[in-house]
This record gives C-alpha cells, structure tokens and sequence, in this order.
C-alpha cells in the first residue's frame, strides 16, 4: 500500500494485487485495517480511527481506491460514484489484439454468486444488468497488448468479463478465460487514475498511479 493523496475527509491508496479492500472468509489484513493502522500512528489517535470504504477492488487488481476519513466525505462519495460522478480509468494488458482499436462495449451481465463470475450478453436477458466500457489500445509489446479503458457503469466484474467476452481476456486471469496464472497471483488489470469533485472542498481531484514494479508491465511500445 501506498498513500497517493490524504487531506481531511480523504484518502487515496495504490493498492497491490495481494490485498483485499474488506474483510473475506479468508481472514487476511484487510486493506481497510491497513489504512486505520496507518492513520492510527500518523496521528498518535487513541481508540477507533474512522474509515469508510467508497468502494472496491477485486483481489488480484492493483490500483488506486478512495476511503473516506470522515462521515460526511462518505456519504457524499457513495452517493458520487452511485451517480457515476467519479470517472474511474484502468489499464489492462491483453494477449489478444482487439478487432477494432478502440470502442464502446456494451452487454448485458449476469452475475452467479456460487462461481464469484459474471457472464455477459449481448442482449438484455433475465437479472441482467447493462455494462459499458470505452476502450482504446495504447500500447503493445511483442506478445501483449495494452487497453486503457474507461467505465462507464460499475457491475460486477465488468472489464474483466467485458474484454474476455470481445475476445481479449486479461492476462493471467484464469476465470475469464487467460490460459495462464501470473506468478504472483495477479491478474494485469490496474486501477490507472481517478477524477472527481472534493465531496467537502468541491476542488478537481484527479490522481494517477504508477503500474506494479517488474516485468509484467514492462516493455509497451506506444501505438
């Protein structure tokens, strides 16, 4: 974990593909402890430091997440990225080149609980929700491509079985149909950079963070 922004009602952390935003049946250190621990010693507080999760990401994505430090910063932040108002970009390195170098996806998910998988649809069907994308190629190496990508919904999932249903599944990620894990456990999808409006200041907020250290993300000739 690394602080990228903190303020009084905000703070942002670049998240590594190991770490889990709340707490699970595995009863690993939430990121979310992390972050109170952090804040607990920076400021020399006694008792229960106040964090309140925006929202999350999955396991083995890395990436920037938005916790809120105060009451007030979290219920306007929920209600910002329920009404899409916090404009979320990530990367993702693909083994597959896309047909078209950049477009808007748009399908139909299904969620199973069971299998922790959605399945997409390129017309609404029964449970679906709608799911839409941007993306655009950026990059390439010799073996791999390098997608930006734009959410346009937030759904279960969404860009992982989005890229896999256009053909185009996210290296090392096993559910969605990459014919190999990656060592360590991640999958190539990282939350690139996030823009909103201060929920108490109302200032343009707007954060990058840099990709995971080593050679997954290396070597990406510009298109």
């Amino acid at each position: 974990m690394t602080v990228i922004y903190e303020d009084n009602h905000i703070i942002v952390v670049n998240k590594t593909a190991s770490e889990i935003v709340q707490g699970d049946k595995t009863g690993d250190t939430p990121l979310s402890e992390t972050v109170k621990q952090y804040l607990k010693e920076k400021y020399a507080k006694p008792g229960n430091v106040f964090l309140g999760v925006t929202h999350r990401l999955d396991r083995p994505v890395s990436g920037l997440v938005v916790f809120a430090k105060t009451s007030k910063a979290l219920s306007r932040l929920n209600e910002m990225f329920r009404n899409g108002e916090v404009k979320k970009t990530y990367w993702a390195i693909v083994k597959n080149c896309p047909k078209e170098p950049e477009a808007e996806l748009t399908h139909y998910l299904v969620r199973n609980e069971k299998q922790n998988k959605s399945y997409a649809y390129d017309k609404e069907v029964k449970d679906s929700k709608k799911a839409v994308l941007h993306y655009r190629l950026i990059g390439h190496s010799v073996n791999y491509y390098l997608l930006e990508v734009d959410l346009k919904t937030g759904r279960h999932h969404q860009i992982r079985c989005q890229l896999a249903k256009m053909g185009c599944p996210i290296k090392g990620d096993l559910k969605y149909g990459s014919p190999r894990s990656n060592p360590d456990g991640s999958i190539c999808l990282h939350a690139r950079r996030v823009r909103f409006v201060h929920p108490v200041s109302k200032e343009l907020i707007d954060l990058t963070a840099p990709v995971p250290e080593g050679n997954l993300w290396n070597g990406f000739a510009e298109v």
